[in-house]
């Protein structure tokens, strides 16, 4: 039995929920407990198509038929009844557009999340007769006013790739009847409703978020974006039912028609509720393709110097800190595949092992598709620094394992300055969890306390879970600390600080010394 299709058993009497979590490698889905336990769960890869010019797409279709064949595979291992079933709720990857006509049919493949293509058009929607930042100050203030941030100017929001199929592919854009992000999309797959949730429509920037209960368009904002509000999903909160699974889809699924479905979320907003850190001001982190550090807290505001700012979360009432690195874990599966340092994960864990801390001094910059916090930079790249003759291999696996981490640490000031407050632990979760030597890593290179959550690359899906048993009343959120098991706890090792704080200083550097000549290397 593999990670990626496992199954428990089943109890007497016992319900459960159907959870989707539709990452950047493909879905999991997975049978839930109410009471939080996983009973089964199943996979299913995707494509990923890099294109010329920083494009970055996937196939909705493809995304389905992963998800269904992911479903009937966790549900036949489960062995539930039917009638055991009481909801299907879904999270997805975040921050991406599905163009879709007016009878719900992709036109296109999905531009997602990592997508820059859209940079050059949200410049000029941004920008102005005098610039700060690269924002005119009238434009940036009404933002910041309005939602709590403000479009990246490196072209990945949706605000960005819709105005990208307006320019480059005009016939799609007219020929489509919404623009949806991942997660609502696949709610239209399963109810047949067309809507999105407040923390979903978050990342477009043309929403007015200061009444968190009363989130809507801002007119004055999609004058400005050049949206047009016709081809945008209507709103609805968060922990909201949308509707019952249509006969079809539950065909598709393997699953009985009618469950109640919940709106959802994006991963960001499900990962808080996986990472079971939903107080506020409780943080966790996550390693995943990409990685960010996030906790929920009272307020809504931006940095917009860094990136950082504060949205609608998906707990009702709440907002969310939202920041991202570009490539974490991704870094890894560059050096397994395509400069085949090791055959696997595992393997490049020995050598962690093998390596003193600092890695001989060597330097990884992981900015392989540029960065977004605390630095909003898509033509940064990455790379290793101060190699020599006598540099190993396991020591440059190491850098990159240190390399993430100080980018960790980078964020991380970032994020403390926007909270106010000194993050002293951090629950950890994604796939890059599941290394002890990482865990170890950023607790010494983060200074501060790495609660390994067990089963962290279920976080999501298991989070998705809780979203939907909150939706349907099933579970009170404050018991939700109590529901998700930690592992082990990693605390700082005093004799790297030193030698961390010299590397770390020096990886920033490294970002100030080369910045300019990526910028002219990869400018499109």
């Amino acid at each position: 039995m593999t990670p990626d299709d496992a199954a428990g058993s089943a109890g007497a009497g016992e319900q459960y929920v159907l959870a989707v979590d539709l990452g950047t490698g493909g879905p999991k889905v997975a049978l839930v407990t109410t009471g939080g336990r996983i009973l089964a769960h199943a996979a299913r890869p995707v494509a990923l198509h890099l294109l010329e010019g920083g494009g970055a797409e996937q196939d909705p279709d493809e995304w389905w038929s992963a998800i269904c064949g992911a479903s009937r595979q966790a549900v036949e291992s489960a062995g539930v009844r039917g009638d055991d079933l009481i909801g299907v709720g879904c999270t997805s990857q975040w921050s991406g557009t599905v163009a879709v006509g007016a009878d719900g049919t992709p036109l296109m493949r999905a531009v997602i999340w990592m997508d820059s293509r859209g940079n050059k058009a949200i410049r000029e929607v941004a920008g102005g007769p005098v610039n700060v930042l690269g924002y005119d100050p009238r434009k940036i203030l009404r933002w910041v006013q309005v939602t709590g941030g403000a479009p990246g100017l490196s072209g990945k929001d949706p605000v960005s790739h819709i105005l990208f199929i307006r320019d480059e592919f005009p016939e799609v854009y007219r020929d489509t009847a919404t623009f949806l992000e991942p997660v609502d999309y696949l709610n239209l797959k399963l109810t047949g409703r067309t809507c999105a949730s407040f923390d979903s429509i978050a990342a477009h920037w043309v929403t007015d978020n200061r009444a968190i209960d009363r989130v809507a368009y801002d007119a004055r904002l999609l004058e400005l974006t050049g949206l047009d509000r016709a081809k945008l999903p209507d709103l609805v909160p968060p922990g909201t039912v949308i509707g019952a699974l249509t006969a079809e889809a539950a065909s598709d699924l393997g699953v009985p028609a009618g469950l109640r479905v919940s709106v959802g979320s994006g991963d960001v907003h499900s990962a808080v509720f996986g990472s079971g850190a939903v107080a506020d001001y409780e943080a966790h982190l996550y390693i995943g393709t990409s990685s960010w550090i996030s906790a929920h807290v009272p307020f809504k505001k931006t940095a917009p110097t860094s990136n950082v700012a504060s949205i609608p979360a998906a707990l009702a009432g709440k907002y969310l800190i939202v920041d991202e690195h570009e490539t974490a874990g991704a870094c890894l599966t560059f050096l397994r595949d395509n400069l085949g340092f090791a055959e696997d994960f595992e393997s490049m864990n020995a050598m962690v092992d093998s390596v003193e801390p600092g890695s001989g001094r060597v330097l990884f910059t992981p900015w392989l598709n540029g960065e977004r916090s605390p630095v909003d930079d898509h033509t940064i790249r990455g790379g290793f620094h101060n190699l020599s003759l006598s540099t190993t291999r396991a020591q440059m696996v190491r850098a990159v394992y240190e390399g993430v981490a100080f980018n960790s640490r980078w964020l991380l000031e970032a994020v403390e300055k926007f909270a106010g407050r000194r993050l002293e632990s951090l629950a950890f979760i994604g796939g890059g969890a599941n290394s002890d030597q990482w865990a170890q890593i950023h607790a010494d290179v983060l200074g501060r306390e790495i609660r390994q959550v067990t089963d962290p690359v279920l976080a999501n899906v298991r989070g998705a879970a809780l979203i939907t048993l909150v939706a349907l009343g099933r579970l009170p959120v404050e018991q939700i600390p109590d529901m998700v098991e930690v592992r082990r706890t990693f605390v700082p090792d005093p004799s790297t600080a030193g030698e961390y704080d010299i590397l770390f200083n020096e990886f920033v550097n490294l970002y100030k010394q080369t910045k300019g000549i990526f910028k002219r290397l990869n400018r499109f």
